[in-house]
This record gives C-alpha cells, structure tokens and sequence, in this order.
C-alpha cells in the first residue's frame, strides 16, 4: 500500500428512478424494490486530503446546514469502512461540493459516499479493484452501488443487486427540485398505509417485484416518448399524500410541453422528461416563472471517478 498522496477529487452523479415499484412490506420491516436508475449530471465532487483522523465539510450552490458533519455521515462512513478494509491507519479530510439536494429522492448522500470510495481508495493508495468497492458500498446504502457504477441500471432486493441496461443516445431531463426534504422510511410508511386504505381498489402487491419490459425498451431504444408512457413509481402517491403541493407542480410540467413527469425516488425531486434540449429548456422558463427552483439535466453519465487536477 503506497503513502499517502497529494489531495485527490472524485466526483459521482444523481440519480433518477424512471421506474419504481415495491414490493409488500416485509417481516424485516423492509420492502424489496425493483427500479430503473438513471445517473445524471448534476453531480457531487469530493476532494479529499490527507489527514490523521476523519472529517468533513461542505461547500456548493444548497443549503448544508443541517447536515450532520460527525460519524453518522455517509461520507464519513464509507471513509471509514474502506479504511477498516484495507487496514489504512490513517484518516481523511472530506471537502464535498454539494449540487444534488438532499432528501431530494436523488441519492445526493450516496453519490457522497462513492465518489468518497473512489478518492480515498487513490488517495491512500489501497488499490481495492472496482469489485471490493461495489461490496463495500452496498454496506453502505441501497443507491451507492448505483452512484459507483453510473449508467442505466435495473436495481432489485433493496435496489443495490445491479444489472447494467442498455440505454441508447441521450435523455433530456428538467427538475423541479423542493425547498425542504422529504424522509425516505415516512414515504414507505405512507405506502403501507396507501396500501391499507386501497386494499379494495388495488391490486396485492407481490414480495418480488421487476421492471417492466417496455421501460428496458425504451431505454434501449433511446426513445424519449416511448419512456414517458412507461415512467412510474409506487412512491408517487404516498409522497403526494405528504405533499399535496407536488400536485400542481406535475401539472404545469405536463402543460407546458414535458412528455411525462415522476416523483424520483421517494420525493420531492420531480424530473420532467422532455423530447430534445429546445423542449427543456422552454419547460425550464416556463417552470421558472412559477417561482419553482429548476435544474436541466441529461442522461445517463458515468458513475464515480477521479478527476484530474
């Protein structure tokens, strides 16, 4: 194992669940998912210097107030974890520029903790190899083993088994992105209740749930429109439920020109996919003077890398 370098910075992308469903509540107490990630490029960046113990700080365009800077976060975590794997003695400052919102439904925190793998792995020179990351970050969280590897993916069991898909060309994506997070286990409890309540109305939900194949074709095809009919997430009513205000916002989306609109993850992050770049950013003005905070984005990006200085 080399010595300690000069700093390094690695960045790792958003994500958006094009397709989400859950299964039924589980004896853990947990649901098995099956979702299509998309990454994106709206990303965060990671420099990380050397140092004898393990911190973090935060700079970038969002409000990290309120962000826990001790062990409890993620970035910490993965710091520290890959430390304990390759019997690193030393520790890590983090400097993370943060861009994805948090508790947005775009796995800001997990992009933190895979691009914090990637750095700390160069900085330390631990060489661990794409596959004990992949390891260590699904100890991490459900969506950082999609923040390391990047792409189009299919997620299932809590949404860290990946199998890469195949996705053509380039999809143009604008987001309406909330003033205040939403909290992942409150969605899934309001699901439950959803579920509960609709029992009548709705079908079971089965324990093993899978992705529709018209979405993989879509994808496959790099065919915006042909996405936009198969877009959904079981999440979408709960959140809506928590926050009835998404309501409207999907609606002026889908009246001024998006194909479709869908709550990523567990909300309140709305992505509008739209056809070509002319159609965003005609949506992006359009969201804008509704006084709504609006990011373009596109799709699929790589996952977490070095950046060279």
């Amino acid at each position: 194992m080399g010595t300690p370098g000069s700093p390094v910075r690695a960045k790792a992308p958003g994500k958006v669940n094009v397709f989400m469903r859950v299964g039924s509540l589980l004896d853990d107490g947990y649901h098995d998912v099956a979702t299509a990630y998309q990454a994106v490029s709206l990303c965060e960046e990671v420099h990380a210097f050397s140092a004898p113990d393990f911190s973090v700080s935060f700079d970038g365009p969002i409000d990290t107030s309120a962000l826990e800077t001790d062990g409890s976060n993620i970035a910490i975590k993965a710091a520290r974890l890959l430390a304990r794997k390759a019997g690193y003695r030393g520790g890590v400052h983090l400097e993370i520029t943060k861009r994805v919102p948090i508790a947005g439904g775009m796995g800001g925190g997990s992009a933190d903790a895979a691009a914090t793998l990637v750095a700390c792995d160069a900085l330390w020179g631990t060489d661990l190899g794409r596959d004990e990351l992949h390891a260590l970050a699904a100890k991490l969280g459900a969506d950082v083993p999609f923040a390391l590897m990047g792409g189009t993916a299919v997620g299932t069991g809590r949404g860290d088994q990946l199998s890469p898909a195949l996705a053509k060309g380039q999809f143009h994506w604008v987001l309406v992105i909330a003033e205040y997070g939403m909290s992942t286990p409150r969605v899934y409890q309001e699901l439950d209740r959803h579920r509960e309540r609709h029992a009548l109305d709705i079908a079971p939900a089965t324990t093993k749930p899978t992705v529709d194949a018209a979405v993989l074709q879509a994808l496959r095809a790099g065919d915006a429109q042909m996405l936009a009919e198969s877009l959904h997430n079981d999440l979408q009513a709960p959140a809506l439920h928590i926050a009835p205000g998404l309501a409207s916002i999907l609606e002026i989306g889908e009246r001024n020109g998006a194909l479709a609109g869908i709550i990523s993850g567990s909300g309140p992050t709305i992505a509008f996919l739209v056809s070509d770049l002319d159609s965003a950013i005609s949506l992006q003005i359009a969201l804008s003077a509704s006084r709504l905070e609006v990011i373009r984005v596109t799709g699929p990006v790589v996952g977490a890398r070095l950046l060279s200085d």
